[in-house]
């Protein structure tokens, strides 16, 4: 014999929130880092955040346009340590091959080559200065817009100076010399710690007539040099390092286009295979319209 409920019990479901997540011992909650060969770094202040506030830029500009005997911007701090002493390790890790030597007699150094592959810190390093946003911060320091990088660093990369070498003052490049490009301006990281101002090789800012300030390579030190027709510089005093160590620094350029922030009519917007016949009416009546009328015209439709 077989019984039958007459009714269905239910049975009470206890709600119980979802457990915390399980916090990592010494490690933000929130924090994007990356490590490289064991080194963490933190990825919100690879820049300097201190750097890219609105008060902070409008200093740096003001210091900037006052600096002698040109335009320039020298900064302490604004890439972290870590990530430089990473880049610095680096150069040891290039191969011969990766080198290109210049012997003038005007110059001795060596850069790295054209579109050589880089070393991950070093390589960190050229994505954030050469993105659109570190793009945008030193537009908003130098009043240079629309400003362009180099990914393959023509005259750029890693640079490094020898016992006895120096560079003989001088005018960057107006052109880049592949692309066209005007250059607008260099920027440079030196790598050199515990510097000592004897050893020579000190960056030397000159007018017309002499050396008018320098800029010792000390590591973390990065200068900004917008380029000019008196933008004239150099290390005349030979590398002379009681030790025998190399000057290094990374630099990468800036550059401009001139018909850049302008619009060109259709050769500035997608062209469709199949226009609408409104889009199609507008473009003859544009084509028979004389430009300061049809400006006129779109000035008083867009009040």
């Amino acid at each position: 014999m077989s019984a039958q409920l007459s009714h269905t019990i239910e049975l009470p479901v206890l709600e119980q929130p979802l457990p915390k997540p399980f916090p990592l011992a010494g490690l933000e909650p929130q924090a994007d880092f990356l490590c490289i060969r064991g080194v963490r770094l933190p990825l919100g202040e690879l820049v300097n955040p201190a750097f890219l506030e609105a008060e902070r830029r409008a200093d740096l500009r003001r210091q900037l346009e006052a600096a002698k005997p040109f335009e320039h911007l020298v900064v302490d701090g604004l890439f972290h340590p870590a990530l430089l002493e990473l880049v610095a390790e680096e150069f040891d890790m290039q191969t011969e091959t990766s080198w290109a030597d210049v012997t003038s007699r005007y110059e001795r150094l060596r850069r790295s080559a054209l579109n050589v592959r880089l070393g991950p810190a070093t390589q960190l390093y050229f994505d954030l200065v050469n993105s659109g946003w570190f793009g945008e911060w030193l537009s908003s320091v130098s009043g240079a817009q629309y400003l362009l990088p180099d990914p393959r660093l023509f005259g750029g990369g890693l640079h490094e100076s020898r016992t006895g070498a120096t560079f003989a003052v001088h005018r960057d490049f107006n052109r880049h010399p592949h692309l066209g490009l005007k250059n607008e301006m260099v920027f440079i990281t030196y790598l050199n710690k515990g510097w000592d101002p004897e050893w020579g090789s000190a960056l030397e800012l000159w007018d017309k007539k002499r050396c008018v300030s320098t800029v010792q390579p000390e590591f973390g030190r990065t200068i900004l040099m917008p380029h000019g027709p008196n933008s004239f510089h150099g290390h005349t005093k030979p590398l002379q390092a009681a030790d025998g160590r190399p000057r290094r620094s990374v630099a990468a350029y800036f550059y401009s286009s001139e018909p850049a922030g302008r619009q060109h009519g259709v050769e500035a917007g997608s062209v469709f295979m199949q226009k609408h016949h409104a889009d199609r009416v507008k473009a003859v009546a544009r084509m028979l319209t004389p430009p300061l009328v049809w400006g006129l015209a779109r000035r008083m439709i867009r009040r």
